[in-house]
């Protein structure tokens, strides 16, 4: 039985998550910089099964294309190169950024904790994947 891993795609880092072998738990994997995500998944699929991924679709207010969704699109160019044996999911990510942000506020992480972009990305890629476990159970 297969993980299904999610994607917080950005231009500088991009934050993971991924779910228990069952897919009943989403759990912040790590926050990787951009460049260096190709390598880090080859590795991590070395070691684990991933039937899935999930990533973040950027969209604006209005449910249209942003600045980002250009990025998205390519990274899942890249991704289906790379992996073309598993399926990559878009998933709608507005709102995500704040959400992880005040997840960080109520978990009662301190000020300067809560300016670890990296985390907010790892805790984004989290909430999408478990919107996506919600939508789909």
């Amino acid at each position: 039985m297969g993980r299904i891993l999610a994607i917080d795609y950005g231009k500088k880092r991009t934050g993971l998550a991924v779910t228990d072998p069952m897919k009943l738990i989403a759990s912040g994997l790590t926050t990787v910089p951009t460049h260096e995500l190709i390598p880090y998944l080859k590795k991590y699929f070395a070691s684990e099964v991933v039937e899935k991924i999930v990533i973040g679709e950027p969209k604006g207010l209005d449910g249209q294309a942003t600045d980002a969704t250009a990025l998205v699109k390519e990274a899942i160019r890249i991704l289906g190169k790379n992996f073309p044996d598993i399926p990559v999911i878009k998933m709608d990510e507005r709102f995500t950024s704040k959400l992880a942000f005040q997840t960080m506020i109520d978990s009662g992480l301190k000020k300067k904790d809560r300016q670890n972009k990296g985390l907010v990305d790892e805790i984004s890629a989290t909430i999408i994947l478990q919107e996506y476990l919600q939508y789909n159970s």
